[in-house]
């Protein structure tokens, strides 16, 4: 989770790092129209203003950034909402992705297109997946349920968890 204006940078470099975009230069425009970095850039400073700026001016800017942020989900049809992933994601490709707000995923999480990490209710209450650090998962995945996923875990393609 964010907690300073450290960490909202090296969670963002970290992201970009991980998903091949920080190394390409080869061309500016290519990196700044690529949707991942404008996601990464929104969902980075959205947790930041979230969790770190508590004055009113603040708080009015981080319900504008939360605002434009899930435009940018409906845009690019991807659910992820803030403070679940750690510094580290790589989305892959290009398509649906869904994430539970109640799922907690580590660093360096490489997710694929038409992933879905959803909670399900049980006798306990309501449980969502927990995933480790270093977490590939495979393009169709779904994970749901209150799961745990150890650290270096590969999901593989079309995978059911729960």
């Amino acid at each position: 989770m964010i907690n300073s204006k450290a960490d909202y940078k090296n969670y963002y470099e970290t992201d970009l790092k991980r998903t091949g975009i920080y190394n390409n230069r080869n061309s500016l425009i290519r990196h700044l129209l690529d949707r991942r970095f404008k996601f990464y850039k929104s969902l980075r400073k959205t947790e930041y203003y979230t969790n770190c700026k508590k004055s009113f001016l603040g708080k009015l800017i981080a319900k504008v950034l939360r605002f434009r942020h899930s435009r940018l989900c409906d845009k690019y049809a991807w659910t992820i909402p803030i403070n679940v992933f750690g510094p580290g994601l790589a989305i892959v490709h290009v398509g649906t992705i869904v994430v539970s707000g109640h799922a907690k995923i580590g660093a360096n999480c490489r997710i694929h297109t038409c992933v879905n990490i959803g909670s399900a209710e049980t006798k306990e209450g309501r449980g969502a997946p927990v995933l480790g650090d270093n977490v590939y998962i495979g393009p169709g995945a779904k994970l749901f349920g209150p799961i745990h996923i150890g650290d270096n875990t590969a999901i593989g393609a079309q995978a059911v968890v729960n």
